[in-house]
């Protein structure tokens, strides 16, 4: 299954118009979440910002201090991932470079992946969207309006139908949406 999984604002973005998403940083409640979450990937595919955001994860040593730290910091390294750049002419970690398209990337990581393969960074995302690969998103609403930036879901021409499979509220009053595509016209 391909997945989104990504932090948002009430009002659909995912960094502000300055390129900050630092509103997006989980307390403890939200973190053990979202390393559960990893620990059950099998592969992610990457823009180039969110791999460069991602990496320290696998290359600082400061990362893993701490318990919670160190297991995020195991479980992201374990990850493999494909990153899709035009600027970058090679990959740290777990990585490699993406050599063919988007929906050849998606088919070849799926036919390898001991589980489920997230995709990340919004024009990446956006694209599989658009070629109609993803079949989960996984919204993390963070309450706050912030007026403009970097939209999560890019414009489609017709409507994808989704059915709301999972939802809970954290502490922080994070709010995870789980939806899932339901096939049918929107």
């Amino acid at each position: 299954m391909l997945l989104v999984s990504m932090g948002v604002s009430v009002d659909g973005f995912i960094a502000d118009r300055t390129g900050r998403f630092d509103w997006t940083v989980p307390e403890e409640e939200l973190f053990r979440f979202h390393l559960a979450r990893v620990g059950e990937l099998g592969g992610c595919l990457c823009g180039r910002r969110l791999y460069e955001t991602m990496l320290p994860w696998e290359t600082e040593p400061s990362m893993r201090d701490g318990e919670l730290g160190a297991a995020f910091a195991d479980a992201w390294s374990a990850l493999p991932k494909v990153v899709f750049s035009r600027t970058l002419d090679r990959v740290e970690g777990n990585a490699r470079l993406a050599e063919g398209s988007v929906a050849e990337e998606v088919a070849a990581m799926l036919a390898s992946a001991d589980g489920d393969v997230e995709i990340g960074g919004a024009v990446l995302a956006g694209q599989a969207i658009e070629l109609g690969l993803v079949d989960e998103l996984r919204l993390f609403r963070h309450p706050i309006i912030v007026g403009g930036g970097t939209l999560l879901l890019p414009p489609v021409t017709d409507a994808i139908a989704l059915e709301l499979v999972e939802s809970r509220t954290f502490a922080s009053h994070v709010v995870y949406e789980r939806y899932r595509r339901t096939g049918g016209p929107g």
